[in-house]
């Protein structure tokens, strides 16, 4: 049994033997390099002139459960939703619903004082590493899915820059610190390896 009560007949990632193969990090590489670092946040969100502000809003959303009835990084991976607690058995959920089990689950974890001590000098628990590798684990796959399922769409909002950014902080600290293991890290490992090898 594991930290949060998963066997290894219910892992909530599941790499598909069955998927075809690609080079989805080769082409996601082309894009990177160019944007790591660069770009102006107020201007992303910033509403485009003479554009309706609702179909701004409303262009903004696209991962909906009709398009993304799974939670996947590709063909190649499926990721599941289990806490262990109210949902002991991996279940197949959409990528919003997913993301939505996640924050509810990320802000419990940070709320519980148990496990993130609010008063100076409060130990940490024995398992505090592994809460928090889990955390960085299914943060993630949102990431992979996000690259997977809807980085051309990011780029025709001309947002990759802030995305890339992001990514690259939170893949350098993981590694820093080794909150992810690699085989988890294997839906982006072109894209990680090409962050990682400058550095």
């Amino acid at each position: 049994m594991s930290l949060f009560g998963l066997g290894r007949n219910q892992r909530t990632f599941r790499p598909k033997k069955s998927a075809p193969s690609g080079s989805k990090g080769a082409q996601l590489r082309k894009h990177i390099d160019a944007t790591l670092g660069s770009g102006n946040l107020r201007e992303a969100v910033r509403l485009p002139p003479g554009e309706d502000a609702n179909e701004w809003l409303a262009v903004n959303k696209f991962c909906t459960p009709e398009n993304c009835p799974t939670m996947t990084a590709g063909p190649k991976y499926e990721y599941r939703w289990a806490d262990g607690v109210q949902i002991k058995k991996p279940i197949e959920v959409s990528a919003p619903k997913y993301v939505e089990y996640l924050m509810d689950w990320i802000e419990a974890q940070l709320d519980d004082e148990s496990i993130f001590p609010q008063k100076l000098g409060a130990p940490f628990p024995p398992n505090f590493r592994d809460v928090v590798k889990t955390i960085f684990k299914r943060l993630f796959r949102v990431y992979a899915h996000i690259y997977h399922s809807h980085f051309q769409k990011i780029v025709s909002l001309k947002e990759e820059a802030h995305l890339n950014t992001c990514f690259k902080h939170f893949i350098l600290f993981t590694c820093e610190f080794g909150l992810i293991d690699k085989k988890e890290l294997a839906p982006l490992q072109e894209l990680i390896e090409s962050i990682i090898v400058p550095y």
